[in-house]
């Protein structure tokens, strides 16, 4: 997939800053946002006095509350802005309104989703020059922070959220993730897709390979199934993707496994020079607009990389060579795309299907009927579809 290490940032005069007011001084420091939020525009102090339903009107009305109380009473104060979005009263459906489409669930559930994350950034911290938290009870967030943005260039705000999530991530890259079919750890990096949903990469697995010789793995992220074709018995593995981060993570992981050898992570647009036996691709899912850096590997606008890997694959098969496209149909349950339209492109890009490997999906979100799209979940396979030149 293509995701999104660490690039070293851009003089912070090419960086959006925070301005605000404190005890009649002026300040200002530079804003970070993995989300690309703008710095709001508005910034008011908040302490330990701050209450919540004062916080969350503040939050809602757009205005930043630039924390200087406890770091631990910040935590939860987010905690209780959160619970007030999740009980903000529903609007009433009017009873002649007709039920909503798949499509407008989604839609409905994304908007949802963008206003409730617009919302909690608005609760902010410092970070002074070595990325620590200068609050009480404060974490050690520095080399989080440091994984994520690279080398600091000076002091700096970013909301306690985003400084969650870092640490999230950080705490995964130590752990990593168990991969039952590779009978090891991938760790992965922040912004890089994790391969938590394991049945694409035992898709993966169960296939049979048409050749050991030589294969391409089309936006790799992590680089997991790069690293299991290898572990397979594939002499070599060239594994792309554009994103640094990406790059890095994918380097990581295959010299770890002990793979370094068999694989060679470049950065390339779609495919690398050359023409293979075996190309394999798991593009993002959903043919929507990414919002933050992880989403890139879940929401491919206007389906580019899929169609892009469609339309390259034939002139980068060997005679006799296979592209395994695996992708998920939910975009198919919510009415993002149609089962048609994919064939469609299969054709246009002289291909034809000469085999389709499917599983159901065994995540949890796949059985809570709590979800908003759990009506499409439940449907949703996971497919491998074996592609030819025709």
């Amino acid at each position: 997939m293509q995701s999104k290490n660490s690039a070293t940032p851009a003089t912070a005069a090419a960086h959006p800053s925070l301005n605000w007011e404190e005890d009649g001084v002026s300040h200002s420091a530079r804003w970070r946002s993995e989300s690309g939020n703008a710095p709001p525009k508005r910034v008011v102090i908040g302490d330990d006095q701050m209450t919540a339903d004062s916080a969350y009107r503040l939050a809602c009305e757009g205005t930043a509350i630039l924390w200087r109380g406890d770091f631990q009473n910040a935590r939860q104060l987010l905690q209780a802005m959160a619970r007030r979005i999740e009980n903000k009263p529903k609007k009433r459906k009017a009873a002649e309104a007709p039920e909503p489409s798949p499509v407008d669930r989604f839609n409905l559930h994304r908007l949802a989703q963008s206003q409730r994350a617009r919302t909690l950034a608005m609760l902010v911290l410092p970070l002074d020059e070595q990325y620590a938290i200068p609050l009480r009870r404060a974490p050690d967030v520095r080399d989080a922070c440091a994984e994520a943005y690279g080398q600091s260039d000076g002091p700096s705000v970013v909301s306690l959220r985003e400084v969650l999530g870092l640490v999230g991530a950080h705490e995964w890259r130590k752990k990593g993730v168990e991969i039952p079919a590779l009978g090891a750890r991938i760790h992965p990096y922040y912004g890089v897709f994790s391969p938590v949903r394991g049945e694409y990469i035992k898709l993966v697995a169960d296939q049979p390979l048409p050749s050991k010789s030589l294969a391409f793995d089309i936006g790799t992220g992590t680089g997991v199934l790069a690293a299991l074709l290898a572990q397979r018995g594939v002499e070599r593995v060239v594994a792309t993707d554009m994103d640094p981060r990406a790059l890095a993570c994918a380097r990581e992981n295959v010299e770890r496994l002990g793979l370094g050898n068999q694989v060679d992570v470049i950065e390339a647009d779609l495919f690398p020079d050359g023409r293979a036996p075996l190309i394999v691709c798991n593009p993002p899912w959903l043919p929507a607009r990414p919002s933050s850096a992880i989403e890139h590997a879940i929401y491919d606008p206007e389906s580019r990389m899929l169609r892009g890997f469609l339309d390259g694959l034939a002139a980068h098969l060997t005679p006799g060579g296979e592209g395994w496209l695996i992708l998920s149909d939910f975009a198919e349950h919510l009415g993002l795309r149609t089962r048609a339209q994919l064939q469609e492109w299969i054709d246009a890009a002289g291909l034809k299907v000469d085999g389709r490997l499917d599983v159901k999906p065994q995540h949890p979100r796949a059985a809570d009927k709590t979800d908003p799209l759990f009506s499409a979940r439940s449907k949703e396979t996971t497919s491998l579809w074996r592609l030819v030149a025709a």
